[in-house]
């Protein structure tokens, strides 16, 4: 007998049309009450807010919707508490993972940070970046001059369209649950984690890890 993962999540979900129970919830490894749908918006999305001079989601080259190379990352941000931030960064053909630790959710210290973790990177890895419409990338116009990379910005309200960083985030929240204070990550500990998805194998890509995906493609382009 084959039992699919929907029909596992049918079984947790709906239960004479209750909400999950909270000892199941507590098992999962994305927290929701109820399952969300792929066009699922969230209340008080940053969407609504303007980017000035943003190039669209949908100017993006065919290649990048196909995932045919490595270097095209979709990027967001992560909470905590005390106003505490993380960037997170996922090669969408890879689903390599960077983590990287911020002084503030302000423009000029995530610009800063982007910058410095992508030139850590090889060229041919810096290719594209998808964010959504929050004013942390307001300097985007800055970070593509020094750096080179275009940045692409989703639709209002439509998280589904970095449906791979969504994702990790939710793996990377296992790591560092909400309310939890990222200034007090060690880097050592991020580190750590990034090194746990990144050996990860995935059913996405047949089982291989990020890293042996991620690194194959840098050889062939070298």
């Amino acid at each position: 007998m084959w039992i699919s993962h929907e029909t596992i999540y049918k079984s947790l979900y709906i239960r004479s049309r209750k909400l999950l129970d909270s000892a199941l919830m507590n098992n999962l490894r994305v927290g929701h009450k109820m399952r969300q749908s792929r066009r699922h918006s969230r209340k008080g999305d940053r969407g609504t807010i303007s980017i000035v001079n943003g190039l669209s989601i949908h100017s993006r080259p065919e290649a990048v919707e196909e995932r045919a190379t490595a270097g095209h990352w979709e990027g967001d941000l992560i909470t905590g508490s005390n106003n505490s931030h993380l960037a997170t960064l996922v090669d969408r053909k890879s689903r390599f993972t960077l983590i990287l630790k911020l002084a503030g959710k302000d423009a000029e210290s995530v610009t800063a940070a982007l910058i410095s973790g992508f030139r850590k990177l090889p060229k041919t890895l810096q290719k594209s970046l998808t964010w959504d419409r929050g004013m942390e990338l307001a300097r985007h116009e800055d970070f593509t001059k020094r750096t080179g990379i275009p940045v692409y910005f989703c639709d209002p309200q439509s998280p589904w369209q970095r449906g791979t960083n969504e994702n990790t985030n939710g793996l990377i929240r296992q790591y560092f649950p909400k309310k939890t204070c990222l200034k007090k990550a060690k880097q050592s500990d991020i580190d750590a984690v990034m090194e746990g998805l990144n050996n990860r194998p995935r059913r996405t890509l047949k089982y291989k890890t990020p890293k042996t995906v991620i690194l194959q493609d840098v050889a062939l382009t070298a």
